[in-house]
């Protein structure tokens, strides 16, 4: 059966829906990004929250930033399915929810209409301003700062009324808002960087006072950015994937998703224009996010990235079968238990070895099959934010390198894009030039020491570690992945 507004009450008995009634929805969230992660978390929420009495003004329209074929084709599915579309929950023992969310409400296509994405900013009714960006889509330096200098933002300071980037289209619709006297909304950062709030503002007020400084102060004085932590595992769909989702519920879905049955958003309650009834549907509010994002991003995205560098060049194609080798097993599992959980404090009442167990449960959920390559997407950037706190702890401790120095190996020899058997595959690093793959596949090994993923830790990183990665990188080249392993 095809999925749309008309077909939502004879869904096969297999497929559930909240059951409210979407004509009743309001648009009060736009959100730029509307990728799987997305799909399958904040408007998971948002779709509990809609079948709550009262909440119907919190419907998503989703902005696409990017143009071409493939955005355009995400364009024409959203609106054939009026939005819809099937989440298949999968728990490790085999079990499967499959549901229906209907909390996005439209979807604009951002170089087809910039206006009509900038109308929906400066409508009233636009309470939050959501966003999925990746951690490295908000022009952030190692040092903190704002880079002004790129392209992107160049073309939306020159020319603020079409905007290219999340940021151009938040000062501009909060200009126009300003001029009216409508009055602020909150951003709401769900991206994987450490403050990921903090980091928001300081990208939209960096945009802001380059522009106008007074709008700057008026943005500074009213616009709200939470902290938030965000956590579930969402792979990538191919074909085959989509296939045997839509066989398994009966559902004819062009944009059918996949999940593991864990999911979590812990998020500072600073909400300048009211929110959702997030504490009804199991998000937790905190005054404090920064405990939960050190836990998440020192333990599962610097050990996913682990797994995920090592696999990759040892053939392996999804990580529930890379752990199924003993020796990334067991690295894995070393490095949380000696370099990283040694030098966190978790949030009171968390167990970090049961945390971390629950960890190795997800990553080897057989349901899930997600990509190797996906979590080893635009690992420099992923680098700096999950790797550079405990890089720094294990320097001024004089701990043990040895797994780390590893783990970077690895991501390093990755850009070579071949694996040990000679297959070749293809990484996805926006953040690279030519320069940084050319001094990353040079016959120098020192050469791989000028990329960006290590900025992070430069001035404590000395010459005598320095050399222990390189000699770990010629084991790599010369041995093999196996040999490489640290004992």
């Amino acid at each position: 059966m095809q999925l749309n507004n008309a077909s939502l009450h004879s869904l096969p008995p297999q497929v559930h829906f909240a059951g409210y009634d979407r004509k009743k929805l309001q648009a009060g969230i736009v959100h730029f990004g509307v990728g799987n992660f997305f799909r399958a978390h904040e408007a998971f929420y948002i779709n509990q929250c809609l079948s709550l009495p009262g909440q119907e003004g919190w419907g998503i329209v989703g902005v696409g930033l990017s143009g071409g074929e493939h955005s355009e084709k995400k364009a024409r599915d959203f609106k054939k399915q009026d939005g819809l579309y099937t989440l298949t929950e999968a728990a490790p023992n085999g079990e499967q929810n499959i549901e229906v969310i209907g909390a996005l409400v439209d979807y604009l296509l951002a170089p087809a209409n910039p206006q009509a994405v900038l109308d929906i900013l400066a409508d009233p009714k636009t309470r939050i301003v959501s966003m999925t960006l990746t951690e490295g889509g908000y022009f952030i330096d190692h040092e903190g700062n704002f880079t002004l200098n790129v392209p992107q933002i160049q073309a939306d300071l020159a020319h603020p009324s079409t905007p290219q980037t999340a940021f151009g289209y938040i000062v501009e619709s909060c200009a126009r808002r300003r001029k009216a006297g409508i009055g602020p909304y909150t951003v709401l950062s769900c991206d994987n960087q450490r403050h990921n709030g903090d980091v928001a503002k300081t990208a939209v007020l960096s945009f802001a006072r380059a522009r106008d400084p007074e709008l700057a102060a008026w943005i500074e004085e009213h616009v709200t950015f939470p902290n938030s932590m965000v956590d579930r595992i969402t792979p990538s769909i191919s074909k085959e994937t989509a296939a045997a989702l839509n066989k398994a519920s009966g559902v004819d879905d062009l944009r059918p998703l996949l999940a593991e049955d864990f999911t979590q958003w812990v998020m500072e309650d600073r909400f300048c224009t009211g929110r959702p009834a997030f504490e009804k549907v199991g998000v937790q509010f905190t005054d404090d996010v920064s405990p939960y994002e050190y836990v998440k991003q020192r333990m599962l995205n610097a050990s996913h990235g682990l797994v995920a560098y090592a696999g990759v060049l040892m053939g392996y194609d999804t990580i529930d079968e890379a752990m199924q080798d003993k020796l990334i097993a067991r690295i894995m599992d070393d490095f949380l238990d000696q370099d990283v959980i040694p030098f966190i404090t978790p949030p009171q009442g968390m167990d970090l070895v049961a945390y971390k167990n629950t960890l190795i449960e997800r990553y080897t959920n057989p349901a899930i099959k997600d990509q190797l390559l996906r979590i080893a997407s635009d690992a420099t950037s992923k680098i700096k934010v999950f790797w550079t706190d405990t890089v720094k702890s294990l320097l001024k401790e004089k701990g043990d390198m040895a797994r780390v120095n590893f783990a970077l190996a690895c991501y390093l020899e990755m850009l070579g894009e071949k694996d040990c058997h000679g297959k070749s595959f293809q990484v996805h690093e926006p953040t690279l030039s030519e320069e940084d793959f050319k001094n990353a596949r040079s016959s120098n090994l020192e050469d791989g020491l000028s990329l960006p993923a290590f900025d992070g830790w430069r001035q404590e990183w000395d010459k005598p570690h320095q050399q222990e990665l390189i000699e770990v990188r010629k084991r790599l080249r010369t041995q093999g992945v196996k040999a490489a392993f640290p004992v």
